[in-house]
């Protein structure tokens, strides 16, 4: 969600935006999967109502996306896991009805997307599967975007690959700071393969 909202802000306030990073964004964005991703948002709500945070979390962490966390980091992953147990039964069901399922789709916001100007790193993990074609989607959309695909990584790669992810955010955020962070060269956007 954090990354949606860094988008949304990217676009709605273009002079009070220096820089972007934008890391595992577009759940539910694809057009096939918006009824889908609506019904498992209600039925993650129904099941932090009914089983409560604490026991709801495990489910919630062992995700597609969340597994590989899991086997790279047993330690880092069951903390983040506990730290999510500890999370507002209420605000947490809150949460995925009033911000997740009503958001809309990453290619609805398409024209929105490409008047983003500021320089823009999306970062996403090979293996976060519903946030690797928005990311694209978004690299494609912003001149000023980067992109960067961890390899073997799901939906936290913050957790997951923290030395990398930083490492990608502080070598991007120093030559977004220099001026030195490129708008795309139009040419790169066309419409062959080998050129003329």
């Amino acid at each position: 969600m954090g990354a949606f909202a860094a988008l949304h802000f990217g676009f709605t306030y273009p002079e009070r935006t220096r820089s972007l990073v934008i890391g595992g964004c577009g759940y539910g964005a694809a057009p096939d999967k918006k009824v889908q991703f609506a019904e498992e948002t209600e039925a993650a709500a129904k099941r932090f109502e009914e089983t409560g945070m604490s026991q709801a979390a495990i489910g919630y962490a062992t995700a597609p996306s969340r597994v590989q966390f899991q086997n790279k980091d047993p330690r880092g992953w069951k903390e983040f896991a506990d730290q999510l147990a500890g999370n507002s039964t209420k605000g947490s069901a809150l949460t995925m009805r009033g911000v997740q399922k009503r958001r809309p789709s990453l290619f609805d916001l398409v024209d929105q997307i490409k008047t983003i100007a500021a320089p823009t790193l999306i970062m996403t993990g090979d293996e976060d599967w519903p946030c690797l074609e928005p990311a694209i989607l978004m690299k494609r959309s912003i001149p000023t975007a980067g992109l960067v695909v961890l390899p073997n990584a799901g939906h936290t790669i913050n957790l997951e690959e923290p030395a990398v992810f930083n490492q990608h955010v502080a070598d991007f955020l120093h030559a977004a700071d220099l001026g030195r962070w490129p708008v795309r060269d139009p040419r790169a956007m066309a419409n062959a393969i080998l050129g003329k």
